[in-house]
Formats: C-alpha cells, structure tokens, sequence
C-alpha cells in the first residue's frame, strides 16, 4: 500500500521535480472534510411584518444562515390574500392556510397540512426540519419528517402553560404542558434560551434540551441612538426620567404593576413620564388606567433602538416569559432595567450594575426599588455606564455558531441511524 501511495505521489511531484523514496517520512494530516450547507425548512406561525420576539428573531437567525449559504425553506401561513411569499435561490416559502388568532387578527394560526408538507418533502427533500412554533403547522411537520425519517429540531418559544391561568383557563396548564413534552420530546433537540427553563423543563419530563440564548443587533441596538429631539416631544428634560416598556398588550405581561410603578413615582414627587411601545388587547384598559401614559403604538426596529436608548429605565414586570428580548434590547441601548429575577434578566441583569433584579413576586418590592433607584439621578447615569458592554457577547454571530452547530449534529445523528 505505501509502494502504491509513493509511486501516485511521484507522478505528481514529477512536474516540480520531485521524487520521494521509501526512506522518506510521509505525513497524512486527518483534515475532516469541511460540511456542506444545509438545506433547512424552518416551520413557523409568525413572521415579519408581524412584530413579535418569535418572528424578528427568527427572521435574523434564518438573515445569519442564509449569509453562510444554508439553503432556507419557509413554511409558514399566509398573512392576507396578498402575500405572495418568496422564491429565490437559497430561499423559497411555502404558504399554507390559517386562522386568525383570538385577540390578535393580525396573527396567524396555521392550520393541520401534514399531507402538503409530506408531497413537498418528497419532491424536494430537506436535510433538516427546524420547528419554531407548536400550533397545529408545527405538529403537521412534525408528523411529516417522522414519515420521511427527517431529523427535526424545535424552539421552546412561549410559556403556554403560564398564559393560561391570565385567560381564566389554569385547569388547561397541565394539558398543555402534556402536549409541549409530547411535542418535543420527539425531536433531537429542543432549544431554550436560558439554563433556569431547561431546568424547569427536564423536571417536567422534557428532553434533549440545549441552551440557545436569544440575540441582539448590538450595532442597531447603541446608546448613540439616543435622541434629544425625541426626548422634546414628550416634554422630556435632562432632569426628567422616562420609564419605558416594549412589547404585546396583553393581561400576562403583569402591566398593571407599571402603571402602579409610574404613579407611585409621581406621588413621590418624582419628575417623570411614561411611554409605551406596542398594541394588543388590553391597550384600552391601560389607557383608561393611565391615560397620561405617552402611547406610541407599534414600532420598527430602527424606531424601537431610537427610543430604548432615548429613555432612562426599563420596566419589565412580566413573570410569564421564555426569554424576554426586549431586556437584552434595552440593555444593548444603554438603558438598565427593572425586572423580577426570571427568563432574561436572570442571566442578563448583573444587580446594582447594569440593572436591578427583584426577588419573588411581590408587586410592593418592585415599586420600592423603582423609589429607591430613582431617588437620586446618578444612580441610573452609573447603571447606564455599564448596560451596552455587558451584553456585547450576545451578538448574532455567536448565537447563529450555536444553532449551526446543533443542526448538523441533528443531521449527522440521523445519518448514522439510517
């Protein structure tokens, strides 16, 4: 064999007038061949323009995959009668049918396609199905792969269980908790974003789990976005604090406890405005409980960077969260936040540095550290010092690193067992 070897290395080594010899040490370096892009169907209910932590995110990791030269499949319904979807090289979607979700219209709830998904896996054969959401789309391409012996991976996304006792239905929390660990259980790997869900999960019964943080333009995201001219038009000085919060209306998102928060600062003597960034369903109850609240609607990417880093301290009350986005946005932007030691702000708000944790749930705490923070101005200068460089590390790249790697291990896993 090393006769064999000598004699096809001196035919080439002939041009250069080279020759080796038996006596010559030959060394074969065991260079594994590099891994070639993927073809990924990624299976979701919501996308941009949807504006909602699972679609912008999302939206960004498949931005990261493509710009690596993954070939990227979308599955996901179709938002209104003039959606067209794309088809292009290295993207194409396919557009499905869906409901409109109860309370937000402008969402969609895909609907049972397990056939549709089955003859187009047949026709043009993914290597890797990504579920990023568990409605009934997400269950139909599960139940597709397993037809086509896919590998699937999946995004623990959204806290259903913990939503449910908001909307008067607790009893439904352990069903629904039944039906996710089902749901999961059977992919090679379900990704969540902090190490406290993983933990919660496995004592649920739930497996294969793997810590994906979410992740943040940390260029978009800057405190040099911060606008004196924005800060004017809600008759804002430099010795005003402006408490912000970012996100869906909603009565899960505990936002009772901000209005409590803002009014009690004002009762303090506080000089103090409040503007909230978002729609959904208890907008008007909000309005009616704080109507000199500054209510700017539903904003863009760009216009959100503008206006965390425009602001002095984020309320983030919520106890029902998976991660949070909107905490590492913040804190991108140079504004710290206020926020219970849960999702996110566990791993993401170092306390007393770049922002506050309260323990436990008791809405009294969270308003007594919001009086005790705002009490003297230095005290949210100096968190700011510290709020964008502390969260520098949880750019795209890294995260895309993590998501690629867990692919191909879903896809050299399931080779090896064909």
């Amino acid at each position: 064999m090393c006769d064999f070897v000598i004699k096809l290395l001196n035919k080439a080594f002939k041009i250069k007038g080279m020759e080796l010899s038996q006596t010559d040490d030959i060394v074969v370096e065991n260079i594994e061949p590099a891994f070639s892009p993927l073809r990924i169907a990624v299976v979701t209910e919501t996308w941009p323009p949807e504006v909602n932590g699972v679609a912008l995110t999302l939206s960004k990791l498949i931005d990261q995959l493509s710009q690596r030269n993954h070939a990227i499949q979308l599955i996901r319904p179709r938002q209104d009668k003039n959606d067209s979807g794309s088809n292009q090289s290295g993207f194409s979607e396919i557009l499905l049918k869906g409901l409109p979700i109860p309370h937000y219209p402008q969402l969609k709830l895909g609907l049972p396609s397990k056939k549709i998904l089955v003859n187009a896996w047949s026709h043009k054969r993914p290597d890797l199905v990504h579920i990023a959401t568990e409605g009934p789309l997400g269950w139909s391409a599960l139940q597709a792969a397993r037809v086509l012996r896919l590998p699937v991976t999946s995004d623990f996304r959204t806290n259903f269980a913990s939503y449910s006792k908001h909307y008067g239905v607790g009893w439904l929390s352990k069903p629904i908790t039944a039906y996710l660990r089902k749901f999961h259980n059977r992919t090679a790997c379900t990704m969540v974003p902090t190490h406290a869900l993983k933990e919660q999960l496995q004592s649920c019964g739930f497996e294969n789990l793997s810590v994906v943080s979410r992740g943040v333009d940390t260029l978009l995201f800057h405190p040099n976005q911060r606008s004196t001219k924005l800060r004017e038009s809600w008759n804002a000085n430099d010795k005003t604090i402006v408490l912000l919060s970012v996100g869906r209306l909603a009565v899960e998102k505990n936002l009772d406890l901000i209005v409590t928060t803002y009014q009690s600062l004002k009762q303090s003597g506080r000089s103090v405005k409040l503007v909230i960034a978002g729609d959904g369903p208890y907008r008007s109850t909000l309005l009616a409980h704080c109507p000199d609240a500054i209510f700017v609607g539903m904003q863009s990417h760009v216009q959100l960077a503008e206006l965390y880093a425009s602001t002095d301290l984020f309320l983030f009350p919520s106890l029902t969260e998976t991660f949070g986005n909107v905490t590492l946005e913040a804190l991108s932007s140079g504004t710290p936040v206020l926020a219970y030691d849960c999702a996110a702000a566990t791993e993401l708000i170092k306390n007393a540095l770049n922002g506050w944790i309260v323990q436990g749930e008791d809405p009294q705490r969270y308003v007594l550290k919001a009086l005790e923070i705002t009490l003297h101005a230095k005290t949210l200068a100096e968190a700011r010092q510290h709020t964008h460089k502390s969260v520098r590390h949880w750019d795209w790249y890294e995260i895309t690193n993590k998501v690629e790697a867990i692919f191909k291990a879903a896809v050299l896993n399931s080779s090896k067992t064909v």
